[in-house]
């Protein structure tokens, strides 16, 4: 049975990149130029779709990502069984949302509006956080939610921003949204829809940049990664971001096209994110902890990019471009980064750097599929990474000059932009350093126990199968490839995504320039440094006998971001101060209600109304009396009782009704009612559009 779901998945998956890969072939030799189709009536406004090549090309990225995770997941879970017996009894369910998790991504690119890519994009959420919880461990299940409350959160936001934007223009298709702000803002009159406009856009943001890994909303991924299975790592680090990045570029591309503010802020955005992701991750001693923190930081290289695109406004092609390579390689590196990390974890079931430092020694195909990443992402010259790093930073460069040269109006000043392109330069730095990190403890270094490195000597023809050794090669092979043919490979996938993201007439680069090997250069010397002065002097610690050294993690627990405010602020002040609130309102127009009635609205008595109590409660409290007096003269003769039920029971009957006017008259009850009503509303729009009714 368990063999049945694995080989279900690997077919499933298989077929999707396929079918994916017939559809970017055809886009890219010219057969097709792209359509749009339609599920009608879905919610009532349907859900609408259409191929062009970014969509075709990303299809098939998170296609390929996903089948070769799963033909690795099938060792990944065997061997993790081995060493934790009972651990593989949800690995239907986790094949199950595996594929529901691709097919909500696939809908999430080939989406033509932002309605459908919102229910796609909220499927995603949900069903991708079963993976984080997959083991149910109590770490797991806290790092779960707190990647569903970002999640809920960020959806919440991003369909107030899909309201605004709806009740501004009218539409929430793509392509009838280019430029919107600027049409807008050519009607002088317009100034409160500029305003909504910009709110959509904020709250759009907010929700994409959620599942981007966007700072400050960044706190999931260094929490989910180390939790999460391997394979799944994989995907959440490597395609799930670059869903939250599509919807960046929704933003950027079309609803602000050349918007120099717009462009600015995502600069800034991106320019904390690539800083705070990079020293995260170059002070962690947990593997995939370092993996997940740099995933933060290659997030804000994309942004930079992105952000350089709204600034350059006319003259973007370069900016794009390398924000859409950097994509396309992040998620290409993150793959073969995480699957060799699955292959230490599942093999030794530990990623702390002492314990398994040492584990690539003498594993010379596991030294090429790590070594392969590690150069990539460091942006090595003829490595994938260096091609879309060294667009981006040309980006800025160009941005510099024009500003110069008077081409384009200054947002931001040369001395500003001159300090954002050395960050971006040291945050390269700190990429190679903590890679090199990486590379040295597992592959260099010897475990500080010798037992233990030569049972991982020992290892050497069996720490993985020839499926997932397959799945790593051929991953891990293409990442020189676009590094070594940049003109052939990069530029063509980049020629993909042209018309889509808007971009400029692209201009040709010389890659291998010396201006752009220097940029590469400068990085890589200051990421040496850092690991010598900083990583091997700092973060390392001699042991008691001084023979060896040992990782230490200098970062102070306090500053961890969820625990100092997100968590305090979310499940406990901000409760709190909303409960005081919502009891104050409650109290409010109950006291207003009580008031009036015992005022203006006061009841006045009848002729016949009787002086307390009703009918019944006279009737009940005549009974009382007389078997009260029957006991008096009987069993109670002795100590009689003498309690008038009339007066008794007219009080009970007062105070019943007035408690039931009140609860009916509160806006609890009135909430609950109205939920009540809402949640019977959508049940019936969601038969009558099945049914058709």
């Amino acid at each position: 049975m368990k063999k049945s779901y694995q080989i279900t998945a690997n077919i499933m998956t298989g077929i999707a990149f396929a079918l994916c890969s017939l559809l970017a072939v055809q886009m890219l030799t010219g057969r097709t130029n792209g359509s749009a189709f339609e599920i009608p009536y879905v919610c009532g406004l349907g859900l609408h779709f259409q191929t062009d090549g970014f969509r075709a090309l990303y299809g098939t990225i998170a296609a390929f990502m996903w089948f070769m995770s799963t033909l690795f997941s099938g060792e990944y879970f065997a061997r993790h069984e081995k060493m934790e017996p009972g651990h593989d009894h949800h690995l239907g369910r986790y094949y199950i949302f595996l594929l529901i998790t691709l097919a909500a991504t696939e809908g999430v690119f080939f989406s033509a509006d932002f309605f459908t890519t919102f229910v796609f994009f909220e499927i995603m959420s949900f069903t991708s956080y079963v993976w984080v919880a997959q083991d149910e461990k109590p770490e797991s299940l806290r790092a779960g939610a707190t990647y569903l409350a970002v999640a809920v959160i960020g959806g919440l936001v991003m369909l107030m921003g899909i309201f605004l934007l709806y009740d501004v223009t009218g539409t929430l298709f793509f392509d009838d949204l280019v430029n919107a702000y600027g049409n807008y803002g050519l009607v002088s009159s317009q100034h409160d829809a500029l305003s909504k406009i910009w709110a959509a856009g904020l709250c759009l943001l907010f929700g994409f940049g959620a599942k981007a890994g966007a700072f400050p909303l960044h706190i999931w991924l260094p929490k989910a990664h180390p939790v999460a299975p391997a394979p799944a790592s994989a995907l959440l680090s490597g395609i799930l971001t670059k869903a939250g990045m599509f919807g960046i570029l929704i933003l950027t591309s079309y609803l602000f096209l050349g918007n120099a503010a717009w462009g600015g802020l995502i600069l800034m955005l991106g320019v904390l994110t690539m800083v705070v992701g990079a020293v995260l991750a170059i002070f962690s001693i947990d593997l995939k902890r370092t993996l997940a923190c740099s995933s933060v930081s290659q997030i804000g290289f994309i942004l930079v990019g992105v952000g350089m695109s709204g600034l350059l406004a006319g003259k973007n092609a370069t900016a794009l471009r390398g924000s859409l390579l950097h994509m396309v390689n992040h998620s290409l590196l993150k793959l073969v980064l995480f699957l060799a990390a699955g292959v230490v974890f599942m093999n030794v079931h530990k990623l702390d750097l002492n314990d398994i430092r040492g584990f690539g020694r003498k594993k010379p195909l596991l030294h090429y599929i790590f070594l392969m990443g590690a150069l990539g992402i460091g942006g090595m010259p003829l490595w994938n990474g260096y091609v879309s790093k060294t667009l981006i930073h040309e980006s800025i460069v160009e941005y510099m000059f024009m500003i110069n040269a008077g081409i384009i109006p200054a947002f931001f000043g040369t001395s500003f932009m001159r300090a954002v392109e050395w960050i971006f330069l040291v945050s390269g730095g700190l990429t190679v350093a903590y890679m090199l990190k990486l590379y040295i403890c597992l592959f260099w270094e010897k475990n500080a126990d010798a037992a233990v490195q030569k049972h991982f000597d020992d290892m050497r023809g069996s720490y993985m199968n020839r499926t997932s050794a397959f799945a790593l090669t051929l991953s891990a092979t293409l990442l020189p490839i676009g590094g070594f043919l940049p003109g052939i490979v990069m530029d063509r996938i980049a020629d993909m995504g042209q018309g889509f993201l808007h971009a400029a007439e692209a201009e040709s680069v010389s890659y291998f320039s010396i201006g752009n090997l220097r940029g590469a250069l400068i990085s890589s010397i200051i990421g040496v440094l850092l690991y010598v002065c900083f990583v091997r002097l700092l973060l390392q610690k001699k042991s008691a006998d001084g023979t060896t050294r040992y990782y230490v993690n200098r970062w102070p627990a306090w500053l961890d971001l969820e625990n100092l405010i997100y968590r305090p602020v979310l499940l406990q002040i901000l409760p709190f101060i909303c409960g005081v609130v919502c009891r104050f309102l409650d109290s409010l127009v109950d006291t207003v209600v009580v008031i009036l009635r015992k005022t203006i609205y006061r009841d006045e008595k009848l002729p016949h109304e009787r002086f307390e109590g009703t009918l019944f409660t006279h009737l009940c409290a005549c009974i009382a009396n007389a078997f009260q007096e029957l006991l008096n003269h009987t069993l109670l003769k002795k100590r009689p009782k003498h309690t008038d039920y009339e007066h008794k029971l007219a009080l009970m009957q007062e105070e019943f009704n007035e408690n039931t006017t009140l609860i009916a008259r509160s806006m609890s009850f009135g909430l609950l009612l109205f939920c009540v009503g809402l949640i019977l509303t959508v049940a019936y729009l969601f038969v009558k559009d099945i049914f058709g009714l």
